[in-house]
């Protein structure tokens, strides 16, 4: 197999080799921190558009915030426990901290550099991101309307003196901290004031008309942030005092507040009390700007509890919290975005007017692939159905993240008004989206449905739906089974797959699998499913077994995973025994991956390809050549400890032959992407694909079209008839 890694033909003869030696194990944060690299280099890549770019920018400190919230949160608990037991890496948690800490440095100075090449460019495109020093005075006398409408009434500023303690400061929230004295006074004092950024309205970008259109474009856009504004008006918060300085920071909170469920009488009510405290959670890092007086950050941050050498973070001169910068990436210039986004129907579907549930007795299972193909019309479609149907007697589905405006709802509510038994799992502990779900879960019980919140200890994260059908020839079921969330939104930003079928074992599996979720049934021993935590890690350990005893030099057996992220330390072991044994292993890993390719003796027969593209890869796709006898699976799992051994996950074979071609197209075409794709190196970086053609597409643009034909396709197969009004009614969806 030819890989970009390079590699030394003296190599180690394997059986002298130490396969759980810590050098052949990267470390779980520093490479999601990778990944996170490779976000903001789509921040810089001019094949990109401006806007998408500027939205790439946006991410990538979101995700640093989560980071910080999640995994440097996680990681100061366990120092604070007296943790000093090495990751398999061989590192302590104060090491993984400040290494994390150092490449975040070298990260904010990227992020920065990235956001002064973006303002220049938007400045060549007329949008200014202003500052007041730029505006003239209508402009000013604009800005200061504005504010005395929309943003004044919400500000509180808190005095900060042996009075007034210092006061409590919300996570991610943006503050001013303002030092001032009255007149004739030599004495200062100090106060907060809270930017109540996206509450009420409230925006982190305010609009001025253009100053001279005459010298400008007219169709110029100019942006101020609200922390100018402020700032630039405290004369109306503080009459008649003296400003001496007025000084942005931003606190970030430990988000891992959770309780002993064995210990909770009532698990509702303990996720509502862990929200509580989250609120109050620790502090793990404050960001200050680059100018802050040295004796106010080092108030800050004893006040904080933070050791100031190594939790306070400069921003420079560039933007405080860039996740802001979402507002600006939604500008209407088409020409500076990607093309709008539709999700075309499946073609399967579209043209077929029959009951979705005769079209999978009679035809088979349908494999859907978001977002190229909608999620409305397949997985809405489907739950709709199962709701108006006279002949549906029970659903049953898992619920672990879904829409503010959730169809998937309005359906589970129908379907128990009209007499269908309906069980829902709603799992309570999805990270910030705990609160979401209490909200669902007590809708839910309102309108009479079973609700549960799974097995203690074990956070659901499986995507199933079952319904039960009183058919012709008797009780059937019918499934969905998908690697994503339940969630309209996250569809069109997120690839996934789903499975919609009537297989009757998968079906008599998921009934086993609700009871042992919703009752006091042992766990199963399943037909075709491969469910964590009791079976999933074991068969896809003895699956890389059998690959292994199957392959030879002259025939070499294949493994190909696609998932978000490869952890496990008994998964990475095994597929470094499986290269030893001329295993050829393809791994299509997003974000997180421990396993080195290319070392000699060691990984020569994997490579790792990582897909960052406009969606955020998501689809989890388990592949074995088996001596010829091919295996695929899908489902919700990724390849870490925490999902294989401490959630509910489900695993699902693909057995029809054309659905297992739709998956070998999705792996090949994700394997050979020259525009999106970065291969893994055997010292852990990673290098981008540059193609030698520039017109050359990525996989995910390539699926976005093959969904396209595929529906083109589907209708040139109708009467004309049918065909336009089923073209009309998909046009006007889309």
């Amino acid at each position: 197999m030819k890989t970009d890694n390079n590699t030394d033909n003296n190599s180690t003869p394997p059986s002298s080799i130490n396969l759980k030696s810590s050098e052949y194990y990267l470390n779980r944060e520093l490479t999601w921190l990778n990944f996170n690299k490779r976000v903001l280099h789509e921040a810089s890549d001019e094949r990109t558009p401006l806007l998408e770019r500027v939205k790439f920018l946006a991410i990538t400190d979101s995700n640093l915030d989560e980071f910080f919230m999640k995994r440097i949160g996680g990681l100061k608990q366990q120092e604070l426990a007296g943790v000093q037991q090495l990751t398999i890496d061989g590192r302590t948690p104060r090491q993984q901290i400040d290494e994390c800490h150092t490449t975040i440095h070298e990260m904010t100075e990227q992020q920065q550099a990235s956001y002064f090449t973006l303002t220049e460019q938007l400045k060549e495109n007329n949008i200014y991101l202003a500052r007041y020093g730029d505006l003239n005075n209508k402009q000013l006398n604009s800005l200061r309307q504005q504010f005395i409408d929309f943003i004044f009434p919400l500000l509180t500023p808190l005095a900060m003196d042996p009075g007034h303690p210092f006061p409590f400061i919300s996570n991610l929230t943006l503050n001013l901290l303002v030092v001032l004295r009255f007149p004739n006074e030599q004495t200062t004092r100090m106060a907060r004031i809270k930017l109540p950024v996206g509450k009420a309205s409230v925006k982190r970008f305010y609009s001025v008309e253009v100053a001279d259109p005459s010298a400008q474009n007219e169709k110029s856009e100019i942006f101020v942030p609200i922390e100018d504004i402020v700032s630039n008006n405290l004369d109306l918060l503080f009459p008649g005092m003296e400003i001496i300085t007025c000084e942005l920071f931003r606190v970030t909170r430990n988000a891992n507040t959770e309780k002993d469920e064995e210990e909770a009488d009532d698990l509702l009510s303990m996720i509502e009390s862990e929200l509580q405290d989250r609120h109050f959670s620790p502090i793990v890092r404050l960001q200050v700007q680059q100018e802050m007086v040295a004796e106010h950050r080092g108030m800050l941050a004893a006040e904080l509890g933070l050791d100031e050498d190594c939790d306070v973070f400069e921003c420079g001169a560039a933007l405080m919290a860039m996740r802001d910068l979402f507002e600006l990436a939604t500008l209407n210039h088409p020409e500076l975005s990607n093309p709008p986004h539709s999700p075309y129907e499946h073609h399967q579907l579209a043209y077929d007017t029959r009951l979705i549930f005769h079209q999978l007795r009679n035809d088979g299972p349908i494999l859907l692939q978001h977002p190229y193909e909608s999620f409305s019309t397949t997985v809405e479609h489907f739950l709709e159905s199962a709701s108006n149907d006279p002949k549906v007697l029970t659903i049953k589905m898992t619920l672990y993240r879904t829409s503010a405006d959730s169809s998937i709802i309005k359906s589970l509510v129908r379907a128990a008004r009209n007499g269908k038994q309906v069980a829902v799992l709603v799992e309570l502990k999805a990270r910030f989206d705990e609160a979401a779900n209490i909200r669902w879960a007590r809708r839910l019980e309102q309108a009479g449905i079973h609700v549960t919140y799974g097995v203690v200890g074990l956070k659901t994260h499986s995507k199933v739906i079952l319904v039960l059908r009183q058919d012709y020839n008797g009780l059937r079921h019918y499934a969905h089974i998908g690697t994503g969330n339940y969630h309209a939104g996250t569809a069109r930003l997120y690839t996934d797959l789903g499975m919609l079928t009537n297989d009757n074992d998968i079906g008599k599996d998921l009934t086993e699998l609700f009871n042992y979720l919703t009752g006091y049934s042992p766990p199963p021993t399943y037909r075709k499913i491969l469910a964590a935590p009791y079976t999933l890690k074991s068969s896809l350990l003895k699956k890389i077994e059998r690959e292994i005893a199957l392959s030879s030099v002259k025939k070499p057996g294949l493994i190909q995973f696609k998932a978000n992220a490869l952890e496990d330390a008994d998964i990475t072991h095994a597929l470094y025994l499986a290269s030893q044994a001329h295993v050829r292993v393809d791994l299509l890993i997003r974000d997180t991956c421990r396993l080195r390719p290319g070392i000699p003796g060691v990984s020569e027969n994997i490579q790792v390809v990582s897909i960052v593209g406009s969606f955020l890869e998501h689809a989890r796709i388990f592949y074995f050549q088996n001596g010829g006898k091919e295996e695929y699976y899908i489902g919700s799992a990724d390849l870490m400890k925490r999902n294989l051994e401490g959630r509910v996950e489900v695993v699902a074979p693909v057995e029809d032959i054309e659905l297992r071609q739709d998956l070998r197209m999705i792996i090949n075409v994700q394997l050979d992407d020259q525009r999106s794709g970065w291969q893994m190196q055997a010292d852990g970086s990673y290098q981008q694909r540059i193609p030698e053609n520039s017109k050359v597409i990525s996989s995910q643009q390539m699926l976005l079209s093959i969904a396209d034909k595929r529906l083109k396709a589907a209708a040139d197969h109708k009467p004309k008839k049918i065909r336009k009004k089923l073209l009309n009614k998909h046009n006007k969806r889309n």
